[in-house]
Protein backbone atom coordinates (compact mmCIF):
# COMPACT_ATOMS: atom_id res chain seq x y z
CA UNK A 1 0.00 0.00 0.00
CA UNK A 2 3.09 2.42 0.06
CA UNK A 3 2.77 4.55 -2.58
CA UNK A 4 -0.72 4.36 -3.26
CA UNK A 5 -0.56 5.88 0.59
CA UNK A 6 1.87 8.35 -0.58
CA UNK A 7 0.00 9.40 -3.63
CA UNK A 8 -2.78 9.80 -1.35
CA UNK A 9 -0.29 12.05 0.78
CA UNK A 10 0.84 14.01 -2.20
CA UNK A 11 -2.87 14.72 -3.50
CA UNK A 12 -3.83 16.02 0.11
CA UNK A 13 -0.74 18.05 0.17
CA UNK A 14 -1.16 19.54 -3.52
CA UNK A 15 -5.22 20.45 -2.32
CA UNK A 16 -3.90 22.42 0.59
CA UNK A 17 -1.34 23.87 -1.36
CA UNK A 18 -3.59 25.04 -4.62
CA UNK A 19 -6.51 25.61 -2.06
CA UNK A 20 -5.42 27.17 1.34
CA UNK A 21 -1.89 28.42 -0.01
CA UNK A 22 0.11 26.62 2.13
CA UNK A 23 3.77 25.93 2.54
CA UNK A 24 4.30 22.94 0.75
CA UNK A 25 7.18 21.34 3.59
CA UNK A 26 4.43 22.29 6.00
CA UNK A 27 1.44 20.54 4.00
CA UNK A 28 3.46 17.24 3.24
CA UNK A 29 4.48 17.07 6.54
CA UNK A 30 1.20 17.48 8.20
CA UNK A 31 -0.68 15.64 5.80
CA UNK A 32 1.66 12.64 6.64
CA UNK A 33 1.59 13.06 10.38
CA UNK A 34 -1.97 13.09 10.27
CA UNK A 35 -2.41 10.07 8.06
CA UNK A 36 0.56 7.80 9.42
CA UNK A 37 3.31 7.66 6.10
CA UNK A 38 6.01 6.43 7.00
CA UNK A 39 8.92 7.39 5.73
CA UNK A 40 9.22 6.09 2.49
CA UNK A 41 5.70 7.04 1.66
CA UNK A 42 6.60 10.63 2.88
CA UNK A 43 9.78 10.65 0.51
CA UNK A 44 8.00 9.37 -2.13
CA UNK A 45 5.23 11.71 -1.49
CA UNK A 46 7.47 14.86 -0.86
CA UNK A 47 9.15 13.90 -4.56
CA UNK A 48 5.57 14.16 -5.90
CA UNK A 49 4.33 17.24 -4.41
CA UNK A 50 7.76 19.35 -5.04
CA UNK A 51 8.00 17.83 -8.89
CA UNK A 52 4.50 19.03 -9.77
CA UNK A 53 4.92 22.81 -7.81
CA UNK A 54 8.26 22.31 -10.07
CA UNK A 55 6.49 22.08 -13.22
CA UNK A 56 2.94 23.08 -12.28
CA UNK A 57 2.65 25.98 -15.31
CA UNK A 58 3.82 23.17 -17.83
CA UNK A 59 1.29 20.60 -16.56
CA UNK A 60 -1.39 23.22 -16.18
CA UNK A 61 -0.74 24.12 -20.13
CA UNK A 62 -0.97 20.00 -20.87
CA UNK A 63 -4.40 19.95 -18.92
CA UNK A 64 -5.47 23.00 -20.62
CA UNK A 65 -4.62 22.07 -23.92
CA UNK A 66 -6.70 18.68 -23.85
CA UNK A 67 -9.89 20.08 -21.75
CA UNK A 68 -11.07 22.37 -24.24
CA UNK A 69 -14.29 22.56 -22.91
CA UNK A 70 -13.75 23.19 -19.55
CA UNK A 71 -11.44 26.09 -17.88
CA UNK A 72 -8.52 25.01 -15.49
CA UNK A 73 -10.09 27.41 -13.13
CA UNK A 74 -13.27 26.00 -13.01
CA UNK A 75 -12.62 22.31 -12.67
CA UNK A 76 -13.37 20.85 -9.34
CA UNK A 77 -10.03 21.63 -6.59
CA UNK A 78 -9.68 18.01 -6.43
CA UNK A 79 -9.97 17.07 -10.44
CA UNK A 80 -7.72 19.04 -11.34
CA UNK A 81 -4.53 18.31 -8.50
CA UNK A 82 -5.34 14.59 -9.35
CA UNK A 83 -4.53 15.05 -12.96
CA UNK A 84 -1.59 17.60 -11.92
CA UNK A 85 -0.10 14.48 -10.06
CA UNK A 86 -0.93 11.80 -12.87
CA UNK A 87 0.53 14.30 -15.50
CA UNK A 88 4.06 14.91 -13.36
CA UNK A 89 4.10 11.40 -13.14
CA UNK A 90 3.36 10.72 -16.70
CA UNK A 91 5.91 13.20 -18.18
CA UNK A 92 8.62 14.21 -15.57
CA UNK A 93 8.74 10.49 -13.99
CA UNK A 94 10.12 7.80 -16.49
CA UNK A 95 10.61 5.28 -13.94
CA UNK A 96 6.66 5.01 -13.50
CA UNK A 97 4.15 3.22 -16.59
CA UNK A 98 1.70 5.50 -17.60
CA UNK A 99 -0.59 3.45 -17.13
CA UNK A 100 0.22 3.11 -13.38
CA UNK A 101 0.05 6.52 -13.04
CA UNK A 102 -3.53 6.49 -15.36
CA UNK A 103 -5.06 3.86 -12.93
CA UNK A 104 -3.50 5.51 -9.72
CA UNK A 105 -4.86 8.77 -10.60
CA UNK A 106 -8.42 7.12 -11.66
CA UNK A 107 -8.45 5.03 -7.92
CA UNK A 108 -7.60 8.94 -5.91
CA UNK A 109 -10.81 10.42 -7.90
CA UNK A 110 -12.79 7.26 -6.71
CA UNK A 111 -12.37 8.13 -3.32
CA UNK A 112 -11.73 11.75 -2.78
CA UNK A 113 -13.34 13.02 -6.10
CA UNK A 114 -17.39 13.53 -6.68
CA UNK A 115 -18.88 10.98 -8.96
CA UNK A 116 -18.13 11.84 -11.83
CA UNK A 117 -14.78 12.67 -11.14
CA UNK A 118 -12.99 8.99 -11.88
CA UNK A 119 -14.35 9.55 -15.63
CA UNK A 120 -13.39 13.04 -15.74
CA UNK A 121 -9.69 12.18 -14.97
CA UNK A 122 -9.81 9.13 -16.80
CA UNK A 123 -11.01 11.31 -19.73
CA UNK A 124 -8.76 14.19 -19.75
CA UNK A 125 -5.53 12.02 -18.92
CA UNK A 126 -5.79 9.23 -21.97
CA UNK A 127 -6.50 12.39 -24.33
CA UNK A 128 -3.19 13.74 -23.07
CA UNK A 129 -1.46 10.07 -23.75
CA UNK A 130 -3.08 9.87 -27.22
CA UNK A 131 -2.57 13.24 -28.63
CA UNK A 132 1.89 12.64 -26.93
CA UNK A 133 1.62 9.47 -28.80
CA UNK A 134 0.74 11.00 -32.14
CA UNK A 135 2.93 13.38 -31.56
CA UNK A 136 6.16 11.86 -30.86
CA UNK A 137 4.63 8.95 -34.00
CA UNK A 138 4.71 11.63 -36.74
CA UNK A 139 7.79 12.39 -38.78
CA UNK A 140 9.74 15.48 -38.67
CA UNK A 141 8.77 17.31 -41.50
CA UNK A 142 11.66 19.32 -43.68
Amino acid sequence: MGRRQARETALQALFQIDVGKNDPDFAINNTAEEFGAGPQELEFARQLVKGTLEHIEEIDQMISRVSKEWQLSRMANVDRNIMRLALYEIKYRQDIPNNVSVNEAVELAKIFGGSESSKFVNGILGKFIRDEEEHTAQPKQG
